[in-house]
């Protein structure tokens, strides 16, 4: 018997099923992580790196107690970030797959990925993390040559694990039902019709 062709797809599992409950959250709701997609969460949180050195950095100029209520103000926009802004109807875009690809990484336990790719996005994290904790010892000694470099290393590794996160959605939306709902609207989804009609109507 002739077997099929899977034209350069990963070898994975199929498990027969997956609830949404069961995906590793890590501190998000599903709905919160259909809200991180939109690029705006995710472009505005990759931009609070430079804040968060400069809170730390600030104890030089208005003391810890007041440099600490600036790093915990920071803090707090994190934990907001993922849920502050609306789910993107758009979920085609580079943001919003980066996002997918990162909840299929998390939920490789389950849903096993390649493992070339594991370890790639494994070894990306870590540069990040040693870029990110290079740049925050920086700002805290007042060191900007490593604050700056630290800061470099950490969104270059970022960058390259939000865009290999990218592929890896790609590469797996087939391998779970799950997976393809994250990014497909729902066939009796009449939005749009909806829209047209009340602007049809004047609004009502």
């Amino acid at each position: 018997m002739k077997k099929p062709d899977h034209q350069g797809r990963p070898d994975i599992a199929h498990p027969a099923s997956l609830p949404a409950a069961q995906m590793p959250a890590v501190g998000m709701s599903a709905e919160t992580w259909q809200r991180h997609a939109s690029p705006w969460s995710v472009y505005t949180r990759m931009a609070t790196l430079p804040l968060l050195l400069l809170a730390l950095w600030s104890h030089v100029w208005i003391g810890i107690g007041l440099s600490s209520i600036a790093v915990g103000l920071v803090i707090v926009w994190l934990w907001l970030n993922p849920r502050l802004f609306p789910a993107p109807k758009n979920k085609e875009t580079w943001a919003a797959k980066a996002t997918f690809g990162e909840r299929v990484w998390l939920n490789r336990g389950r849903v096993p990925i390649p493992a070339g790719e594991a370890k790639t996005a494994l070894l990306l994290s870590v540069v990040a993390g040693v870029g990110f904790m290079s740049a925050t010892y920086g700002a805290i000694t007042t060191n900007l040559l490593l604050a700056l470099t630290g800061m470099i290393v950490t969104y270059a590794g970022k960058l390259v694990f939000l865009n290999r996160m990218v592929l890896l959605y790609d590469a797996m939306r087939d391998a779970h039902p799950l997976y393809r709902f994250w990014s497909s609207a729902p066939d009796n989804d009449d939005s749009a019709n909806i829209q047209d009609s009340k602007a049809a109507s004047g609004g009502a």
